[in-house]
């Protein structure tokens, strides 16, 4: 049986966790160069995975070496920074064509982004105490994965609209610089710690 408090009341926990955190801009960066659709697939995969993840593991994420995860993480946004910085300038049009973009590497781009970013991240150790807590893991994990959803969609959402703005290069160079000093405060975690 679902439980409705539970279940909005982890939505609403997760969905604002989430909003300022890095799940936002990768959704808004992969929104502006492909497919919406596309993308929300594997994110949305990845982030049913993370939430399974911790609703089965309840509080144990919590002991999870952090270093290890915001090293990995640095070292992954500074890789997808230089990725973007040393892309050759495409035509906005050819970016956008749906045969440069197949669902499975689109979809698994997002996958893989989301899979390795968030691992270990505030909000699944919340979901895993949540869980812990209302020892109710079906109300807790719909709660979280729609959380999830819904910031990941924003972010998807908003990169569709802002690239009708705002030229794709300059959309390229910003995304890199806030990946990069994403990459810098992830290490600088790493080490700090």
């Amino acid at each position: 049986m679902i439980s409705f408090s539970v279940m909005v009341l982890v939505f609403g926990v997760v969905f604002l966790a989430e909003l300022p955190d890095k799940t936002a801009l990768a959704g808004l960066v992969l929104g502006t160069r492909y497919r919406a659709s596309y993308v929300f697939a594997g994110v949305a995969a990845a982030f049913a995975l993370h939430v399974a993840l911790a609703v089965a593991a309840g509080s144990v994420l919590t002991l999870l070496p952090q270093q290890i995860v915001h090293a990995v993480t640095g070292v992954l946004f500074l890789g997808g920074a230089a990725v973007l910085l040393m892309k050759k300038d495409e035509d906005e049009d050819e970016v956008r064509k749906p045969e440069n973009q197949t669902f499975w590497k689109v979809s698994g781009a997002g996958f893989m982004l989301i899979l390795v970013a968030e691992f270990g991240d505030l909000t699944q150790i919340m979901t895993a105490n949540l869980a812990a807590r209302y020892d109710d893991p079906l109300s807790v994990g719909l709660g979280a994965v729609l959380g999830l959803w819904a910031v990941a969609g924003l972010g998807i959402v908003g990169g569709k609209a802002l690239m009708k703005r705002v030229p794709l290069s300059l959309i390229t160079k910003v995304a890199a610089v806030l990946m990069m000093g994403l990459g810098v405060w992830s290490l600088y975690e790493a080490v700090a710690a």
